[in-house]
Parts: C-alpha cells; structure tokens; sequence
C-alpha cells in the first residue's frame, strides 16, 4: 500500500496516537470519510453532467461504433492500395532499372 511496509505503519499510527490523543482520532476519520465521500459524489456529478453534456451534443456514439466505422475506413484504404499494386509494381521495377545503370549510387 503506497510502498509502506507493516512496521512503517504501525509508527504513523503511534506518531498519530501520540499528536492528537485517541479521543480526537475517531472524529477525524469521520471527517476524513465524510470528505471523501464529498469528492466521489463531486466526481459522480462531474461525470454525468460531461454524459449530458455528450448526449446533447450528439456525441454519445459508443466506442463500438467508433472503431467499427474507423475499421472500415482503414480496410476502405487497403482496398485502394491493393488495386494499385499492378502500378506500385511497375513503378518499383522502373525504379530499379534507372538505379542499376552505369550510374548507380555507392550505399555508404
């Protein structure tokens, strides 16, 4: 927890016990409890209100139809890669007949 070990703990409970007395510890951690279910309550609010806020906007699509339609846009671009391979090939054979001349590049 937090990278503290057992004997770590038990010292900051003793340093606790002996800064504010055992009378004052159950009300802090009722203070403490009580503020951290104000945050989560502050955060759920904040998540439904940014929910709202997508659904009137019209941005509430699922993630599933996001990926579905990106997917078909990417095998959309395949598609168009592939019926062009007849000239990919012959422009990569054109390539390497001008760079197999007299006049070819040294590789370094």
């Amino acid at each position: 927890m937090f990278g503290i070990g057992g004997g770590e703990l038990i010292f900051i409970i003793f340093i606790v016990l002996m800064l504010f007395g055992s009378d004052k510890i159950p009300e802090m951690a009722r203070a403490l409890g009580k503020g951290m279910r104000q945050l989560k309550d502050a955060t759920n609010d904040i998540k439904s209100e940014i929910q709202k806020g997508a659904e009137a906007n019209g941005l509430d699509k699922s993630l599933f139809d996001v990926k579905s339609s990106i997917t078909s846009e990417i095998d959309k671009a395949k598609e168009g890669l592939m019926s062009n391979s007849e000239d990919l090939e012959k422009t990569r054979q054109e390539i390497e007949d001008i760079t197999s001349g007299p006049i070819k590049r040294q590789g370094r």
